[in-house]
């Protein structure tokens, strides 16, 4: 499991030394959103194996397979790796068959402040409560090309996701 794969399942989890090394260059009001976790914690669980899930977060009232990304670059590029695309197409064909919102978790290397960035797919069949939270989840892009990627700065933060969801 990676470094960052294991900050995102203690900050999911409440776990207070992670949110505490996280949080450090976050305002006040940042932190206090962060802490809601320790409130109404997932379970999250290490996903094995190579279908392009990293990590299982569950709740009493939702649930997420996540997918972890972490880059020096502002955007990360799917095309770099065609078994990447492979990864997101079945990630999205198994998502909508159960109406389960996938999610991508993309951590900005070296940044201060809220370094993750949260994004999800187009898929089919998300209904009840849920679909309205997402509908305000930003969608993976495409090139011109077809190609997926992800802009950082498109991202939802996961200070706001978190916000959202406690």
């Amino acid at each position: 499991m990676s470094i960052y794969e294991r900050e995102l399942k203690g900050v999911l989890q409440g776990n207070k030394k992670v949110l505490e090394n996280m949080i450090k260059s976050c305002d006040g009001n940042i932190k206090k959103i962060f802490g809601k976790t320790c409130e109404k914690p997932f379970i999250v669980i290490r996903a094995a194996g190579s279908f392009g899930i990293d990590l299982v977060a569950v709740r009493e009232d939702f649930s997420f397979p996540i997918e972890v990304k972490a880059s020096v670059d502002d955007v990360f590029h799917f095309s770099d790796d065609p078994r990447l695309t492979e990864q997101v197409e079945a990630l999205r064909k198994e998502c909508s068959n159960a109406g389960v919102i996938p999610i991508y978790a993309f951590r900005l290397k070296r940044m201060r402040g809220d370094p993750w960035r949260i994004f999800t797919l187009n898929v089919d069949n998300i209904k009840g409560r849920i679909k309205l939270f997402y509908e305000r989840l930003p969608k993976l892009e495409k090139t011109a090309s077809g190609n997926y990627v992800m802009r950082w700065e498109h991202g939802m933060p996961l200070h706001r996701f978190i916000e959202y969801l406690c």
